[in-house]
């Protein structure tokens, strides 16, 4: 039967679960800065294609509507928290 102990390996620092062997390369978390960068770019580039061709504003209504959810989104990550690892 196997063990279910989770071996650790010894980088010198601190040791480490075998699983995440990329932890001794530092932390490695979610880039929030280039996620809210992108979709700033991507809101811009859905406001570009209400210019086109088409007759109906449905299309209109949905692309303003997730564009200004994007762009809501990127202000919120924007705004400094108190009590919070920076980031």
């Amino acid at each position: 039967m196997a063990s279910t102990e989770v071996e650790t390996i010894d980088t010198g620092w601190v040791r480490e679960p075998a699983d995440a062997p990329s932890a001794r390369f530092g932390w490695h978390g979610v880039a929030r800065k280039s996620i809210a960068a992108a979709a700033f770019v991507t809101a811009i580039i859905m406001l570009g294609m209400l210019k086109g061709n088409h007759v109906g504003h449905i299309e209109d209504v949905f692309l303003i509507i997730i564009a200004v959810a994007l762009i809501g989104y990127t202000v919120y990550e924007m705004i400094p928290r108190k009590g919070t690892w920076k980031r």
